[in-house]
């Protein structure tokens, strides 16, 4: 979101009494320390292992949710900033489930699941019980259901002020 504070334009150089040079700087989405901006959402890596439970809690402890992904300029995002605190495109924990109903996938923060990059043949649902989505999963970095008990890395996303 970029947005204008003031509507009416000022000459060059010159500034009007009441006005600071602040009032004419275009604003967007501004993340707090530890988090990074993309597409107008704040994510944090966690490198922590933990459960994806766990890792909810944690995320909601920050102010946030596990992440949510809405197409692919935000996944390769999400996947620089983990490679950024990593050094390595491990498997991490996003906020997608269908523990409520098998088949049924939601976001842990209410959003659309309108975006789709599973791995092939996924998901399975192996042994009846995989409902919660890591990415970063094999060679092609795609998304895994997987027992939500693993402990594994996450990242967090909150929106930006």
């Amino acid at each position: 979101m970029i947005a204008l504070t003031r509507a009416s334009a000022v000459p060059e150089g010159m500034l009007e009494d009441d006005q600071s040079e602040s009032d004419l700087v275009k604003r967007g989405a501004y993340c707090s320390s530890g988090w990074t901006e993309c597409s107008g959402r704040c994510f944090h890596y966690i490198p922590t292992a933990m459960t994806w439970a766990e890792a909810e809690e944690n995320c909601l402890s920050l102010g946030g949710n596990l992440a949510s992904v809405h197409n692919t300029l935000e996944y390769h995002g999400i996947q620089k900033i983990i490679l950024d605190f990593s050094h390595a495109s491990a498997t991490t924990w996003i906020g997608g489930s269908d523990a409520q109903q098998d088949k049924k996938w939601f976001w842990s923060d209410g959003t659309l699941f309108n975006y789709l990059n599973w791995c092939r043949g996924e998901p399975n649902n192996q042994g009846g019980n995989q409902a919660c989505l890591q990415m970063n999963h094999g060679d092609g970095k795609c998304w895994d259901d997987v027992h939500c008990s693993r402990e594994i890395p996450s990242v967090c996303v909150k929106r930006g002020y």
